[in-house]
């Protein structure tokens, strides 16, 4: 059992600004991984931090943990247009993950967004809602372990799950199906397939696409990642998860790359790069767990 204690001292660790990024990061992920109240409630503090990359990680766990008690301060921060917009797009997405249907009208307010990364998250949130209403469950357990923003297609033809990832007349949620099949099917045609769909035209679409990509963590789709985080023209949304996607997969041939944006002038960029290089560094060490707050805490007492 972990003390009340151990929880605050963790979460002070998330919320001291003074603190390395990464030793934030860890901090959040060990508190995703408790649950809880009071995990929910040290996160949601956090806020009012100055990075972006924090605020939107912070939202995209509280999603995962799929804990009501954060639905009041995710929809804060969706309608706090002072957030940036990377932020207020991850409290949409977790508000879906979340699965509580009484979201449902504020997610269709924002829908109508004008940021329209904000706008197409909520799209995909009540898509997700009203799957979730017609099929009466859960999509059953990613082999990734992760809530995602729409359940995996059927469909287990990668030519054909590829033709419906880049075909952009279809919609948003069956294109994201058709990601997610895809990633759960895995392999070498898989991810390249998937590397496609960095070219296409949605932004929020694009860093889906890096997000799974890390998740899938082959070398594979290396060249295809770095093209885009080197992209000067690219979204910063979308560099960023592209860095991080590098970090997860962790092999030599991310770590030049990661190392010289981690000075890159967008700070999401630097800071994603920042957190990718430790998250290399622990998939090449005999580190038992990322998530490593309480261990920590424990080792020091």
């Amino acid at each position: 059992m972990v003390t009340e204690q151990e929880v605050e001292a963790i979460g002070q660790t998330l919320v001291d600004a003074s603190q390395p990024l990464p030793a934030r990061f860890r901090a959040l992920f060990t508190l995703r991984n408790l649950g809880g109240r009071a995990a929910v409630g040290w996160i949601s503090r956090a806020f009012g931090d100055g990075s972006a990359l924090l605020k939107h990680e912070l939202a995209y766990c509280l999603g995962q943990m799929q804990d009501e008690a954060a639905i009041p301060v995710l929809i804060g921060v969706l309608e706090d247009t002072s957030q940036e917009p990377m932020v207020r797009h991850e409290a949409g997405e977790a508000l879906g993950a979340i699965g509580n249907l009484d979201v449902l009208d504020v997610l269709k307010r924002y829908s109508e967004d004008p940021v329209v990364e904000v706008a197409e998250t909520c799209q995909l949130a009540v898509r997700r809602l009203e799957w979730l209403q017609e099929n009466k469950q859960e999509p059953g357990t990613s082999p990734y372990l992760s809530v995602d923003p729409a359940p995996p297609a059927e469909e287990t033809d990668i030519a054909k799950l590829r033709k419906t990832l880049l075909d952009e007349s279809c919609t948003l949620f069956d294109r994201y199906r058709a990601m997610f099949a895809l990633r759960n099917l895995g392999g070498q045609a898989a991810v390249l397939a998937l590397a496609d769909g960095l070219r296409c035209g949605s932004a929020l679409f694009r860093h889906e696409i890096g997000y799974v990509l890390g998740q899938m963590q082959d070398e594979t789709c290396v060249p295809q990642l770095t093209a885009t985080l080197r992209s000067r023209t690219e979204s910063p949304m979308v560099r960023h998860e592209c860095a991080e996607a590098l970090g997860s997969i962790a092999r030599p041939s991310c770590l030049e790359t990661l190392r010289a944006f981690a000075h890159d002038e967008e700070r999401v960029v630097r800071e994603s790069c920042e957190v990718a290089l430790d998250m290399y560094e622990y998939e090449n060490s005999t580190q038992f767990q990322y998530a490593d707050g309480l261990c920590k805490l424990q080792a020091s007492a």
